[in-house]
């Protein structure tokens, strides 16, 4: 097994290892296809043969490090509200934005 990190950015946690892409929330900032960004909130990490350390609540030094392949909006989440005989109805919808990035290192 390879070695893997459980990381947290925009209050969502995700299992990253060397090489996968991940889709994460937008991070505020000013960031472009190819920027590396730096994960330093990890919560686990093992090294894929016996070592397993766990934060409380994040690993001091530990740090992963990607980089942004893609800029997008997911698909389009419609809200409908809607009340029968009383000719109330809404929809409403947003795109939610996101970025891929792929893990370049584990450290």
């Amino acid at each position: 097994m390879n070695s893997f990190a459980i990381i947290q950015t925009g209050g969502k946690q995700y299992l990253v290892e060397e090489g996968l892409k991940v889709k994460i929330e937008k991070i505020k900032g000013d960031h472009k296809v190819g920027d590396s960004v730096t994960f330093d909130q990890v919560l686990l990490s093992d090294d894929g043969k016996d070592a397993t350390t766990i934060g409380a609540p994040f690993i001091k030094g530990a740090k992963v490090t990607g980089e942004i392949t893609k800029i997008a909006r997911a698909k389009k989440v419609v809200v409908i509200k809607y009340k029968a005989k009383s000719n109330y109805f809404k929809k409403r919808g947003h795109k939610q934005p996101y970025f891929e990035v792929k893990i370049t290192k584990l450290a």
